[in-house]
């Protein structure tokens, strides 16, 4: 519940149409919102997962993942990437209704 808050409030920061929240395995949670600009194109995960790498993490153990569309194969695969054992990605709508949970 609390990755699904810090993922809304991301999104609540205006002009992104996904925000996320990962936590690593120290405990840590990182929120981001997507990236569009010219020139750099990042989705909310892909943006959060370079936060918690940039700030030492060496895995990724939940994450949550709200907007009109779920994680992407690349956001899998970049979860994948610094995953821990048991990943949960939770995918929920704008307003943090669940809409899908995937276990990788």
């Amino acid at each position: 519940l609390k990755l699904i808050t810090l993922a809304r409030a991301a999104l609540a920061r205006g002009g992104a149409n996904q925000g996320a929240c990962v936590r690593d395995t120290d405990g840590r949670v990182y929120a981001a919102k997507s990236v569009h600009l010219e020139h750099l194109k990042l989705s909310a995960i892909a943006v959060a997962v370079a936060m918690a790498v940039s700030s030492g993490a060496g895995g990724i153990e939940a994450v949550a993942l709200l907007g009109e569309q779920g994680p992407s194969a690349e956001d899998l695969e970049i979860l994948r990437d610094l995953s821990g054992d048991g990943v949960t990605v939770w995918w929920a709508d704008g307003h943090g209704t669940v809409l899908s949970m995937i276990e990788l």
